[in-house]
């Protein structure tokens, strides 16, 4: 099992190398020049050189790529063009919040989908299912900047009972208050994963219902809701661990549009004002912080699935001798 866990880590770091490098190049080969932000038309073209020399534009794309990566892996991802400060403290103030609204949506997602989608396959072809997917159908094809919008305002504009942006009110803490400000956001940003979910348990409920084990419950007299629930769930949720990782990145997109919709104090809502801006250092370290919640997240879920799945776990034990 070390082995497996060294091998998926050794993955990951080539993974976040080539996101870092492959980011860094469309950035530079971007159109526009960077010092342009720096430079007046009262400058002499001596004066323009010195500002490019001082930013370090002079040099070529590998020899900045290097410099910029020798100070990421100690923490420092450089000085924000836009404010002048230090780009890591604004990033690490800004992901508690991006983390807390991943984390509400992810929970929000199983906490529906995982009985929505048993009682689906339970009562396959039945108007209950169809109701159910069609549900999911919905969530899957409605554009969440769309649905964001919506809610704004129906709960804000027309009812006025839920805040329309940010975090907290003005002078309040509390953590109902955050709650409160979180449930639009929330509920936009589960609705993508949760009709995927839906459909994924609704699938393996049916395929589940089929096996021998359930025929013979049935036989013995077990209730349907007892064999849904006791039995069927625990075998049904096991790929759902894999599907938690390969979702991670819908999660990390979803947030950058969200946070913006709803004015949420994360790294998307500072992000899309560094590329507004042409933050080139923020945008790196935004880019590198999403890439880095991506990979970890895949690498939980695959150590995850081969921890509570033993044929798993055997087939690794296996590969490496055991």
């Amino acid at each position: 099992m070390l082995k497996y866990c060294a091998k998926k880590i050794a993955q990951l770091l080539i993974v976040l190398v080539l996101i870092s490098f492959f980011s860094f190049g469309i950035i530079y080969f971007a159109p526009g020049d960077v010092s342009s932000m720096y430079i007046t038309q009262d400058m002499t073209d001596e004066q323009k050189e010195q500002v490019r020399k001082d930013l370090g534009l002079d040099r070529s794309m590998m020899e900045q790529y290097t410099e910029w990566a020798k100070r990421a892996v100690q923490g420092d991802f450089g000085v924000s063009l836009a404010n002048k400060n230090s780009v890591a403290p604004q990033i690490m103030n800004r992901l508690p919040a991006t983390i807390q609204l991943m984390g509400a949506a992810l929970l929000l997602s199983l906490i529906l989908a995982i009985p929505l989608g048993l009682v689906a396959g339970a009562k396959k072809n039945t108007w209950i299912d169809n109701f159910i997917s069609s549900i999911s159908y919905v969530g899957m094809s409605v554009p969440s900047f769309w649905l964001g919008m919506l809610l704004i305002i129906f709960f804000t504009a027309k009812l006025h009972i839920l805040p329309s942006s940010g975090m907290h009110s003005a002078g309040m803490t509390s953590l109902g208050d955050t709650v409160k400000h979180m449930i639009m956001p929330c509920i936009t940003l589960s609705l993508g994963n949760l009709a995927v979910f839906i459909r994924y348990v609704r699938a393996n409920t049916v395929g589940q219902l089929s096996e021998e084990y359930v025929v013979t419950a049935r036989a013995k007299g077990t209730p349907d809701m007892k064999i849904l629930f006791n039995h069927v769930m625990k075998n049904t949720l096991l790929p759902i661990i894999t599907l938690l990782g390969m979702n991670m990145a819908s999660l990390v997109c979803g947030s950058f549009i969200i946070e913006t919709i709803f004015g949420w104090p994360g790294i998307g809502t500072l992000a899309m004002s560094a590329i507004g801006s042409r933050d080139y250092p923020m945008i790196m370290a935004y880019v590198m912080m999403s890439g880095c919640i991506l990979v970890i997240g895949n690498f939980v879920a695959d150590v995850l699935y081969a921890v509570v799945d033993p044929r798993i776990k055997r087939g690794i034990d296996d590969a490496n001798g055991k």
